[in-house]
């Protein structure tokens, strides 16, 4: 992989800057600039700076409500070596042309560009990640490949690749910015942070992002984790149960056993709910029309889809999308007053309604100790 530009010693402090987009995640954020300050730190000594950024110079809202004022806006004649996209809940009513327009400016001027979570979005949005591997939180994967077929998408961790850092959600920033940290300063200091912060160790970037519950049961199982990949592998034009088995080199009975025992449901059963659970990303993070979503999930038709979404989601198509535009979009949170959002969690909530995994465990009883 090829080192990112600006890693040579230098005399003078890396500046970094955090554009924070609305909605943005704060663990991704934190995660990212605490590696910074304890290199510092560790190294006695101001290596790096950093400013959080905002479109206008207004408090940015995270997505559990708090609001970070920053300290600069866009438009604030500022030099950075590297400036990082930080974005989390509804990424794509979240940032502005504006947003766009100054990043495009930043690549022309060979400013190092990087993202966490789903700041990808941003960059790939800006047509910034063209041509570039890119790595990002697994919820907002479907809509990228969707809408930027020219990012070469992948599942990985983080993805350092020439002028452009990408990496998932949660605490990965900090194994991206320790990777980092290595690539300028070797591997005693980010292993020395990393000490800091009771890491026990650094991950790697070829490491992929972690499988659900699901999926790790399937690994005891490698005739059902390789019909699972299939499913996976073929949700536009789904493969008949019989050439699974064929495939998978167990018979159809077999594998029917397999899914009963290991996964509580019948394989047409899996297969229908990855397809499902693609459609309703793809409604709830794109404006693809209905028609397309259904063809791009193999039904055969508009009619089928909608019969099959109402019948294991609870609503049709059309009332998915219709809520999702009918949520208070990011900038019309943001031009709420401060003062009149009397609860963070209650705003939290709100926004969430927006995600994909919104609702997932409705139903379920869940424990409240």
């Amino acid at each position: 992989m090829t080192e990112l530009p600006g890693t040579g010693s230098c005399s003078q402090p890396y500046r970094v800057g955090f554009l924070l987009v609305d909605n943005f995640t704060l663990i991704a954020l934190a995660t990212a600039i605490e590696p910074l300050r304890m290199a510092n730190q560790m190294a006695g000594r101001e290596l790096y700076t950093w400013q959080l950024v905002s479109d206008d110079g207004q408090p940015a809202r995270a997505s559990d409500g708090i609001a970070m004022l920053p300290d600069a806006a866009i438009s604030d004649r500022q030099c950075f070596d590297l400036v990082i996209v930080v974005a989390g809940v509804d990424v794509i009513h979240s940032y502005s042309r504006r947003d766009l327009n100054w990043l495009k400016a930043l690549a022309r001027r060979r400013v190092v560009l990087g993202a966490v979570c789903t700041g990808a979005y941003v960059l790939a949005s800006a047509g910034l990640l063209d041509g570039y591997g890119c790595s990002a939180h697994w919820e907002c994967l479907a809509a990228m490949r969707e809408g930027f077929p020219r990012v070469r998408c992948n599942n990985r961790l983080y993805t350092l690749e020439r002028d452009r850092m990408t990496c998932t959600g949660g605490s990965v920033p900090l194994h991206m910015m320790l990777s980092f940290l290595a690539r300028r300063h070797g591997r005693a200091l980010a292993n020395a942070v990393s000490d800091m912060f009771v890491c026990d160790r650094m991950r790697e970037d070829s490491e992929q992002q972690p499988v659900s519950l699901r999926q790790q049961l399937m690994a005891v199982q490698p005739k059902l984790a390789e019909v699972a990949q299939l499913m996976e592998a073929n949700i536009e034009e789904p493969i008949e149960l019989q050439e699974l088995a064929q495939l998978a080199g167990v018979s159809r009975r077999k594998l029917e056993r397999l899914f009963l025992k290991h996964l509580d449901c019948s394989p047409s059963r899996y297969y229908l709910k990855l397809r499902l659970d693609r459609a309703r990303r793809l409604l709830k993070q794109t404006s693809c029309p209905i028609v397309e979503i259904a063809s791009m999930c193999g039904f055969v038709s508009a009619t089928h889809f909608s019969r099959c979404y109402r019948k294991y989601l609870g609503m049709a198509p059309k009332t998915e999308r219709l809520m999702v535009s009918g949520c208070p979009t990011s900038m019309d949170v943001l031009t709420e007053p401060l003062v009149q959002v009397t609860s963070a969690s209650r705003h939290a909530l709100r926004m969430a309604r927006l995600e994909p995994t919104y609702g997932e465990f409705n139903g379920a009883v869940l424990p409240t100790h």
